[in-house]
């Protein structure tokens, strides 16, 4: 076999191969013997049919037809191997000859990853948010605190801002009550914002045993997005009771024994909190600023690819469990068609060219990943997904994910190193030293991580 490499653009290239005829006899042994099996001629027993026969009563012409889809992988293969090409998904194939008994010829063009020069990354500079903890922060986060050990007594007056009010709700919709519309003894507070638009302002008023209709927009059931006339009564009005800020308060709520240890212990925690995310947005900084340096094309049927992805995952996943339409999401977010489409192939461009960038640097500077970087890694992705380690584990391996989850660290350590090598200045001039070099890779990996199909696309 013979093959040749044509370069169509920066992520295309077309192959040429010429096989000699008699490299194609396992391939053609083959194809006999599928057709042997599929066919009788009377005379022969299945299976044992000659070729000469097969050749006479079914056309040479359908015995080569199956060798060549048989044989056309293997030399595709071995054409990219030979010119060590990395290809993104599936070759467009085209048979240009085929002579029987002489050779067979065909082209096959592909989309490649692009070769990429990674210039010197130590000079990249970002600045981000300072680590600072006010007392009206502390303030606010033991405040928070204290609302969690309210507690409630009924009152009889009318409902307040603030007031946990049980109530009872009816929603019928074009005058019909909705088999899915009635709810009894629902307890909601009143400004948390947590039930239906419009609720705060018809239950505020009204004392046990009233009522008062209003209109929303129901936001799920079998109704949901449709405008519907909802009927609330109060059955109890209760007032809300914030414990008293004191050491007692301290030793109900924590492992404290005084206010004053609480507060700075809740100080310590938003510290901590703060320098997570400044560790974060420094490696979101020093990315875009690497992703600057490097000139990326993009496949554009791989980034087609991405997009459609990313839009399917939104529609049918994200807004479908929501009960919302794509148009109802883009109303809330205040968004055009058009600029939800400019958006989605910004971060779908942002996405590939991560990758290929962070793949360039996991070869450039020889990084691997150990089997106890995976499995912290495939903890936290079971994490986030809901599902236990073992159910996780289990999942990657039956669906082939391995090489998937072992790119995602790799590239959370090529970004790690990056960000190692950069200046970090917080806002107020000083030097950031991210320190815990752990999490720092843990964010790292999370932050470098693309969707799935565009993984699956470029291993394709």
């Amino acid at each position: 076999m013979k093959s040749a490499v044509e370069t169509l653009n920066p992520t295309r290239v077309r192959l040429t191969v010429e096989v000699p005829f008699e490299e194609l006899k396992d391939s053609l042994d083959a194809a006999y013997k599928k057709i042997n099996q599929q066919v009788t001629v009377k005379g022969f027993r299945k299976g044992k049919i000659p070729a000469r026969v097969i050749d006479q009563r079914f056309g040479r012409g359908a015995v080569l037809e199956e060798a060549v889809n048989d044989a056309l992988p293997k030399f595709y293969t071995e054409a990219v191997n030979e010119a060590e090409l990395s290809p993104l998904g599936q070759p467009d194939v085209d048979i240009t000859e085929l002579k029987d008994g002489e050779t067979l010829n065909f082209t096959a063009e592909v989309d490649v990853r692009p070769a990429l020069e990674i210039p010197d990354y130590s000079g990249i500079e970002v600045e981000v948010d300072a680590v600072e903890v006010t007392d009206e922060d502390v303030e606010k986060s033991v405040e928070q605190l204290r609302e969690r050990f309210a507690s409630t007594s009924p009152v009889e007056r009318a409902a307040e801002d603030g007031d946990v009010v049980t109530i009872d709700l009816q929603a019928k919709v074009d005058g019909e009550v909705l088999e899915d519309g009635i709810a009894n003894g629902v307890s909601y507070t009143i400004g948390s914002g947590e039930l239906l638009d419009g609720i705060d302002d018809a239950v505020k008023g009204l004392s046990a045993g009233e009522e008062a209709t209003f209109t929303s927009e129901l936001k799920g059931g079998s109704a949901a997005g449709k405008e519907a006339e909802v009927t609330v009564k109060v059955t109890q009005v209760a007032a809300r009771e914030l414990p008293e800020l004191d050491d007692e308060f301290a030793q109900l709520a924590s492992e404290f024994d005084t206010l004053e240890e609480l507060k700075a212990d809740s100080r310590k925690r938003l510290a901590n909190m703060k320098q997570f995310d400044q560790a974060t947005q420094a490696q979101e900084r020093v990315l875009e600023k690497l992703l600057e340096l490097v000139e990326v094309p993009v496949p554009e049927k791989l980034l087609e690819d991405e997009i459609n992805t990313r839009k399917h995952n939104l529609e049918h996943h994200q807004l479908g469990q929501m009960g919302l339409t794509l148009d109802k999401y883009l109303e809330i977010q205040g968004k055009t068609a058009e600029e939800f489409e400019t958006e989605t192939r910004e971060a779908a461009v942002k996405g590939i060219k991560t990758q290929f960038v962070l793949d360039e640097l996991v070869k450039k500077e020889n990084l691997n990943v150990n089997q106890e970087e995976l499995t912290e890694h495939l903890m936290r992705r079971a994490a986030s997904s809901g599902m236990s380690p073992d159910q996780f584990a289990q999942a990657v391996v039956e669906g082939g994910q391995v090489p998937l989850l072992v790119g995602e660290v790799a590239r959370g350590k090529a970004l790690a190193v990056v960000v190692e090598a950069a200046t970090v200045k917080d806002t107020n001039g000083e030097i950031v030293n991210l320190d815990d070099e752990e999490e720092e890779e843990t964010e790292a990996a999370e932050a470098s991580e693309t969707s799935e199909t565009s993984e699956e696309n470029a291993e394709g």
